[in-house]
């Protein structure tokens, strides 16, 4: 793991790493915050997946996340939103396909499959390799992210079962098999067979029977793709059918650029901070008492 860049915000360092990633077949650059209680011990982490057409510099730079981690104590692990290089499947002309567009599955076509496995990326070999070469405390994860993103930070933790404390969205694409988007890349990606789709919807998971995790979502009312991509109403009807844990908070006149996100920022990491406490807090009630 090579470190491209080292700049101190809030009395923690925004670091920027590359390196080769097993799952992805590339190079794979990647941005942390340390927080200033990352000098001396381990913090806990939340990772942040943007959405169509950004890196990991995007949030990092335009949300104001920092601030609130440094206050919070929160590490924040954010990666690419694809795999990238010369020698990465692309289709230049589209934005919602292809680099930039990893969708946060693993690709099972060609020719994505060599590459685009960014749901292991994600779930497995990113928080392997921070958890091991940084000062991170193992297993304590909350995911959050924003549209296409949103998607991710849903389906990972829907998808494993206490790997995460908690989880949140911005604007996320909450019913991909029913969007352009979602089917466009689920289409390249995955193939015709809708089954393997569903298992990549936020929506589907939780009508088949996920194990329930609090869920919260913003949502702006001025988002100009509400209507057509990403179907917020599709989540909040199968969550009440199964009694999951759903707030979904409208936000009057938000749209769906980093300005609502930096709005609501600050709330969602104290959200996370909170339940990761929660959690250390659990984790100490059990331990054995010392002899």
């Amino acid at each position: 793991m090579e470190t491209i860049e080292s700049i101190k915000e809030f009395g923690g360092w925004l670091n920027r790493y590359r390196h080769r990633s097993q799952v992805c077949n590339c190079e794979m650059t990647f941005s942390v915050y340390l927080p200033p209680l990352a000098q001396t011990e381990k913090a806990p982490a939340v990772y942040w997946l943007s959405g169509l057409t950004c890196t990991d510099d995007n949030f990092r730079v335009k949300a104001g996340a920092q601030r609130y981690a440094a206050e919070l104590g929160l590490a924040l692990i954010i990666p690419d939103t694809s795999p990238r290089g010369p020698d990465v499947p692309d289709v230049p002309e589209r934005y919602d396909l292809g680099q930039g567009a990893g969708f946060y599955v693993n690709a099972t076509q060609s020719p994505w499959s060599k590459n685009y496995q960014m749901y292991d990326y994600v779930t497995r070999e990113l928080p392997a390799l921070v958890e091991a070469e940084l000062p991170i405390i193992p297993g304590r994860r909350a995911i959050s992210g924003h549209s296409m993103g949103g998607h991710g930070a849903l389906i990972c933790a829907l998808k494993e079962p206490g790997r995460y404390q908690s989880v949140s969205a911005f604007a996320p694409i909450c019913h991909p098999m029913a969007c352009g988007w979602g089917q466009g890349c689920f289409k390249a990606y995955l193939g015709d067979d809708r089954e393997a789709w569903a298992a990549y919807d936020a929506a589907r998971l939780i009508e088949e029977g996920a194990a329930p995790i609090p869920l919260l979502i913003d949502q702006g009312t001025a988002d100009e793709f509400l209507a057509q991509q990403l179907h917020p109403a599709s989540l909040e009807r199968v969550c009440a059918i199964r009694q999951f844990p759903f707030t979904l908070r409208w936000q009057e006149g938000y749209d769906h650029s980093y300005h609502f996100i930096a709005t609501f920022i600050g709330e969602h990491l104290a959200y996370h901070a909170d339940n990761l406490r929660e959690t250390r807090s659990a984790e100490t009630a059990a331990k054995p008492a010392a002899r």
